[in-house]
């Protein structure tokens, strides 16, 4: 029998815990210097499915001056505005629980939740997420998006590896 798909969930963070400005801004992050690309192309082989919120995406295509994002990839974007397909995008308006549910029995690589805050908050609440790679910078923006939302239990991770790239310190962990 094949493995299981898993979430994962590849994403840069401030020091203290913060994905983007409140205004959406990661200049602070395009600051700090990085060797190679932190695993990044080695990762984009583990997966072929992509996952965002709304927000995420949006900003994407502003930064991206309209170019859907991941064109080799599976992209589904959850809005509750916006439902359809453009392109190769997928906007879905389903629970996350059920969503895992179809997408991992279907054949395929690994599911990679891109973002957003709101959107992990979802998928961690669900107890979905299977693996973090979080890329730590090391800047304190004070305030802003947080990676991690409130959660009124505790889930547990176990350290794979820590590695250096450049000024990042890059976790790897994987759910108990």
């Amino acid at each position: 029998m094949d493995q299981e798909r898993k979430i994962t969930c590849y994403i840069a963070a401030s020091l203290d815990g913060y994905i983007a400005t409140k205004d959406d801004s990661l200049d602070w992050l395009f600051k700090v210097e990085m060797e190679g690309d932190a695993g990044y192309a080695e990762y984009m082989e583990t997966i072929d499915t992509v996952v965002m919120g709304r927000r995420t995406y949006d900003w994407i295509m502003e930064m991206e001056k309209g170019k859907a994002p991941y064109p080799d990839k599976k992209c589904y974007v959850f809005s509750k505005s916006k439902s359809g397909q453009e392109g190769h995008v997928i906007f879905t308006n389903e629970g996350v629980a059920s969503f895992v549910q179809r997408e991992r029995a279907l054949p395929g690589k690994d599911i990679w939740v891109v973002g957003g805050s709101a959107l992990l908050h979802d998928f961690l609440k669900e107890k979905l997420i299977d693996e973090f790679i979080i890329s730590v910078a090391p800047t304190l923006i004070g305030q802003g998006i947080p990676l991690f939302q409130e959660l009124d239990f505790e889930l547990e991770f176990t350290l794979k590896t820590v590695r250096q790239s450049g000024q990042f310190a890059q976790l790897h962990l994987i759910r108990k």
